[in-house]
């Protein structure tokens, strides 16, 4: 049964995360770096990558949110509600970079939460390992996501180079603690979905 205190506790955080209310804990990680003049398409590119990644941090909020209010265990519980505290750090970080940038967060951001929020309903009603599963994988794909956002950013674009690498590791360490937790390999038909819902996202976000 869902906890109405827990119910009302993941409304606000849904509120800030989809109007951008969010702060961080831990210093800016592009802090002290200089702003490089890039051209205006270098400019747009990197605000669209980063426009990616700040919707997916919305989408990492409503996971965990969600998750959240179906675990079972209150470890379990109480993990979920750290990582979607951890994950507004990210949020606040690409919100700031795309001010810097002069862009925008993407259009379609309620919609990506409410999808994201019903699929985290969905994973956390299998249980807890498979939740903390669920957990690993998203990690696990989130990190060569940004892997791969490391490479195609604007080679002169340090600031977002830095947002970027530090979110990779903290996503790492996420995958890795999920796992240690307990959770279980995802079968592979599940994986290749979430993959393939991942580059819908992606590729709407960056324009969008």
């Amino acid at each position: 049964m869902i906890n109405i205190d827990r119910a009302i506790s993941g409304f606000d955080h849904a509120l800030r995360a989809l109007t951008g209310t969010v702060s961080s804990a831990r210093p800016y990680p592009a802090a002290g770096i200089h702003e490089t003049d890039l051209s205006p398409a270098e400019r747009r590119h990197a605000g669209g990558l980063m426009r990616v990644n700040h919707t997916g941090e919305v989408c990492a909020q409503a996971l965990y949110q969600a998750q959240a209010l179906v675990a079972r265990g209150p470890d379990v519980r109480d993990r979920f509600t750290k990582a979607a505290r951890a994950e507004e750090e990210h949020l606040a970080w690409t919100q700031q970079r795309l001010r810097e940038l002069g862009d925008r967060t993407s259009y379609l951001n309620p919609l990506w939460f409410a999808g994201s929020f019903a699929i985290g309903l969905l994973a956390g009603s299998a249980g807890d390992r498979t939740n903390l599963g669920f957990v690993v994988e998203t990690e696990r794909q989130v990190e060569e996501h940004l892997t791969g956002h490391m490479d195609r950013l604007p080679a002169d674009d340090e600031k977002s180079r830095a947002v970027v690498a530090q979110m990779r590791d903290d996503e790492s360490r996420h995958a890795a603690q999920a796992y240690a937790d307990g959770g279980t390999e995802l079968p592979w038909p599940v994986r290749a979905l979430m993959r393939v819902g991942a580059k819908v996202m992606t590729t709407t976000a960056y324009r969008l």
